[in-house]
């Protein structure tokens, strides 16, 4: 495909819209749970946004991702008649859409007051405060999500039961089902590419209908805008197709959790920060690296609800299911939270393990880059490396993480670090939008309750 043309300013989109013969064109923001919220504007609106914004209601910001109103924010709600708050376009996050002949897509984000609690605002001030120590931060997301032969109207009329997947069994790394699929593994590539985040690899994971994609890695923010992107275009490439994604942590007890890992680097005026031969003969971890990791290390418990932000999350934190069930740390170590990877200047690094599939990458970002800012300006010194299982350690002491949505949320709300990191008004948002969530599951009566209660008790 054609490389995307790249717009930098008002002039230059209006310019490009204007040549394709578009009468609209598609703007939008990604709000707390991560979903996109989008628009489609006129030709002649789209110089007036581009240049002095877009007005969105913020009950996008109100309500929940089945839009039930929020009871427990200050930002928004009945109390303050839904008013409309302003949204910053970004001319120079221009993405082509492959589904429509010559569409053209605008990202943006909450402006005003609204980029207090913005999760994509909440990246960009840690990226300030890094900047303010010489230091840019790089990140890459990698996902993993199943696919199903089933449509939006199937799974209800099933009950989400029963559901037919891509492709059945365990068959991790399968060249037979690549090559089976090929034409959904080209066109996943294909759109990637178009859209201006393509993929480093794609390939069969472990169970049924899972495919694993890594995203190439970008500096920090666009790297988190293409992971966002790259959720909604996978389920919209799909359902236009007749099948189904989900990145649900863990949508079936037989399976095993779908992951969201990020990984991070920092870089300064002269080069990489993370890594150091001198430091350390044996794997080059700088002091930086080591500071980053440590922060990571004391600040996951507190900040999971913003990684791990749904119900579901805590289903995949289980031991033996590739999940990490503390706040640990090692070298070349997948049964850790924090996999700290040696390589040369230019690819050593750190993996975030802790976030699963269904996180805002925004927040999940903001939540494990702040962290290692946090490590890397107190001179944090982490723990001693785990060799081995980390499942086999107990997980109880300060590195132990909260077991559920509602505990996450509380230690959050309580964090001076956090509001530290991204303000009081980010943590109260987001933690009061988690409570919510918790009380909302809360109402349900599952399966389980009814099989084991109904007639027993």
């Amino acid at each position: 495909m054609a490389d995307q043309p790249q717009i930098t300013n008002t002039r230059d989109a209006v310019a490009l819209a204007r040549e394709r013969g578009l009468s609209h064109v598609n703007v939008g923001l990604f709000d707390v749970d991560g979903l996109l919220r989008s628009k489609r504007i006129s030709l002649k609106k789209l110089e007036s946004v581009l240049e002095k914004g877009l007005m969105f209601c913020d009950v996008i910001y109100g309500w929940d991702l089945h839009d039930q109103i929020y009871d427990n924010v200050k930002f928004t709600g009945w109390h303050t008649g839904f008013p409309d708050c302003p949204v910053a376009i970004l001319p120079e996050n221009f993405r082509e859409l492959p589904f429509e002949d010559g569409g053209m897509f605008f990202l943006g984000q909450l402006d005003g007051g609204g980029a207090a609690i913005d999760p994509r605002a909440a990246v960009g001030r840690i990226l300030e405060r890094l900047a303010g120590h010489g230091m840019t931060a790089a990140a890459g997301f990698e996902y993993e999500f199943f696919i199903f032969d089933e449509t939006p109207e199937s799974v209800r009329e099933k009950s989400y039961r029963d559901l037919k997947p891509l492709a059945p069994g365990f068959f991790g790394y399968s060249g037979l089902r690549s090559f089976v699929h090929s034409e959904l593994y080209n066109e996943i590539l294909e759109v990637c590419e178009f859209m201006g985040m393509p993929l480093e690899g794609l390939h069969e994971e472990s169970g049924a209908g899972v495919l694993e994609a890594a995203i190439t890695v970008d500096d920090a923010l666009r790297s988190a805008d293409n992971a966002a992107l790259f959720k909604a275009a996978v389920k919209v490439l799909c359902q236009r197709q007749g099948l189904m994604a989900t990145f649900m942590a863990r949508w079936s007890p037989d399976w095993p959790g779908q992951s969201g890992h990020i990984h991070l680097s920092l870089a300064g005026k002269e080069g990489p920060l993370f890594y150091d031969e001198g430091a350390d003969p044996d794997h080059g971890i700088s002091k930086t690296m080591r500071h980053f990791i440590a922060g990571q290390q004391a600040l996951m418990p507190e900040l999971l609800a913003m990684v791990c932000p749904t119900i579901n999350s805590y289903r995949r934190l289980i031991p033996g299911f590739w999940a990490p069930t503390s706040a640990t740390w090692g070298i070349e170590n997948r049964t850790c939270a924090l996999r700290a990877i040696p390589g040369s200047a230019a690819s050593q690094r750190v993996e975030y393990r802790i976030a699963p599939a269904d996180a805002n990458p925004y927040a999940a970002l903001a939540a494990a880059l702040g962290s290692g800012l946090w490590g890397v300006e107190n001179e944090m010194e982490p723990d001693e490396p785990v060799s081995g299982n980390a499942y086999d350690l107990p997980a109880e002491g300060p590195r132990a993480l909260p077991q559920t949505l509602w505990d996450a949320a509380q230690r959050l709300r309580q964090s001076e670090a956090a509001r530290n990191l991204f303000g009081a008004e980010f943590v109260d948002h987001f933690a009061s939008t988690r409570e919510w969530e918790e009380r909302e599951f809360r109402k349900h009566i599952s399966d389980w309750e009814l099989a084991r209660y109904f007639e027993a008790i």
